[in-house]
């Protein structure tokens, strides 16, 4: 079960799973109008890597964005995508013209700190893939600052005390695209992996298949 490769990185502290871009471009072709004057924030994204950013910049005039912002947790160590140690965290506000980089010289880039919460007040829509071991705290905040979101969770959120009441009160439902599946995440190369449930991408990298959903917010 590709939930075993989950569970035991989780116990191991691993927490890095990155969204693949044709896992993101099948989900958010369902929702293009939504977008329209809208300012996206991506609160759980490396700028230097996401395909999150990736896709929102990419797209942003096609999707009539006003403003995306991508903020991400410093490294503690040399990850997947970079070469830098402990850096700050950092981020970017793009508005179709220049991507605007900045560093959290006053903090970590943690989407429950001051400044990612006042960027969140201010954003319209999130769209990330959070911290799986996080979840329980993660999208219950993303309520509470009553955000409309689309996130990728692992299906064991399900069982959550936190989570299934979203689910049960129809505030939260699986998006189109993944109703319940499989999907491949880009991991680090120190990850635990196994056979059948990995394989490396045409570039190099380590993938990982997971079994997740995407959840929505009215």
């Amino acid at each position: 079960m590709s939930n075993t490769n989950l569970l035991s990185a989780k116990s191991k502290g691993y927490d890095e799973f990155y969204t693949q871009l044709d896992t993101i471009e099948a989900e958010l072709s369902h929702y293009e109008k939504h977008f329209v004057g809208k300012v996206v924030y991506c609160n759980c994204d490396d700028p230097t890597a996401s395909n999150f950013f990736k896709f929102f910049r990419d797209n942003f005039k096609y999707l009539g964005l006003k403003r995306l912002i991508t903020t991400c947790y410093k490294n503690s160590g040399t990850d997947l995508f970079s070469n830098h140690d402990a850096e700050s965290g950092r981020g970017v506000i793009y508005n179709g013209d220049r991507v605007q980089r900045f560093t959290f010289n006053n903090g970590d880039g943690d989407f429950r700190s001051e400044l990612c919460l006042r960027m969140l007040e201010e954003a319209d829509i999130v769209v990330t893939n959070p911290p799986f071991s996080l979840f329980r705290e993660y999208l219950p905040l993303l309520v509470k600052y009553n955000k409309k979101f689309l996130v990728l969770g692992n299906m064991n959120a399900l069982s959550y005390c936190q989570i299934w009441p979203l689910f049960r009160d129809v505030k939260c439902w699986y998006g189109p695209s993944i109703k319940s599946g499989d999907r491949w995440f880009g991991v680090p190369d120190h990850y635990p992996l196994q056979a059948s449930t990995s394989k490396i991408d045409g570039g190099g990298g380590d993938l990982l298949k997971l079994r997740v959903f995407a959840g929505l917010l009215t």
